[in-house]
């Protein structure tokens, strides 16, 4: 696998590839990767000649109090997960590369509407720095296809909308939630639960489950369910930061029962905040 660490390789690299006529795959990341990334890469494998991965932990996501300055950095694992899963290339850059004139001065893109809900009410800024970074990267890599999870079904919202938005050639493919045996969804953040909280974190899944049941079982008293489901999240130990039934396409809460549905939870376990979601 090649290791990429200027924009100048990274370019050329690119115009290699595209003059041997490859088709590519690109798939961002933070780093400290798990199973659920891994999955990105073999599906991008699947569907490309070519796949680049990109580690890199973007300082204009995290807002004050937020863990950038701890947030786990496993690059030499990293790259022998990827090489073990066939990437072709990996780009590493720098803050400094990536905003050479600091954040405050950096041009960024945004996307209204879908970053202002969920969880950009409670992330200022984060949904920018989500949208600024994924713009970059795809008008340096310029790939074909870009994989995402759906994990973070907000974000893959997003991005879909700045493709479509500033006319991107790119196909975005989501990639269903990897998840634990006992339904955890696979995250970098898991790592920060202590032994009790990863034995108590499932609950989140389950009680996703249950209220998915009782949709489809026929309640339609959305803002009740959503209610009940917090109330749940509290007895098992969580702080809810909202569950929300909500449409699939435009993110706002759900009203209309046939419209299609996604069922979108935040809640902190001890000092970690986990997401997750359920589509119907």
């Amino acid at each position: 696998m090649i290791i990429l660490s200027t924009i100048a390789e990274l370019r050329a690299q690119i115009a290699s590839w595209r003059r041997a006529g490859e088709k590519i795959a690109f798939v961002p990341t933070m780093g400290n990767l798990h199973q659920g990334h891994l999955q990105l890469v073999d599906v991008a494998k699947s569907q490309a000649d070519k796949v680049l991965v990109s580690i890199f932990v973007n300082p204009m996501q995290f807002g004050q109090n937020e863990d950038l300055a701890n947030y786990p950095r496993t690059l030499d694992a990293d790259i022998a997960g990827l090489t073990q899963h066939h990437a072709d290339a990996v780009f590493t850059p720098t803050p400094q590369l990536m905003y050479p004139r600091g954040l405050d001065a950096q041009t960024f893109v945004e996307v209204p509407q879908l970053g202002d809900l969920h969880c950009g009410a409670n992330r200022p800024g984060h949904f920018r720095g989500v949208s600024t970074i994924v713009c970059k990267l795809f008008n340096l890599v310029q790939p074909d296809i870009a994989c995402f999870g759906k994990k973070d079904f907000q974000q893959l919202a997003i991005i879909r909308q700045m493709v479509i938005d500033l006319s991107l050639p790119i196909e975005i493919i989501g990639v269903a939630t990897e998840r634990a045996n006992d339904g955890l969804a696979l995250s970098s953040r898991n790592g920060y639960l202590t032994p009790a909280e990863r034995a108590k974190a499932p609950a989140l899944y389950q009680i996703l489950q249950q209220l998915k049941a009782s949709i489809i079982a026929g309640n339609h008293n959305y803002r009740a369910l959503e209610q009940q489901a917090k109330t749940q999240l509290t007895a098992a130990g969580f702080v809810p930061d909202y569950v929300n039934i909500s449409n699939q396409h435009s993110l706002t809460l759900a009203v209309d029962a046939t419209e299609p549905k996604v069922i979108l939870a935040a809640a902190k376990l001890g000092s970690t905040r986990l997401i997750d979601n359920l589509e119907l």
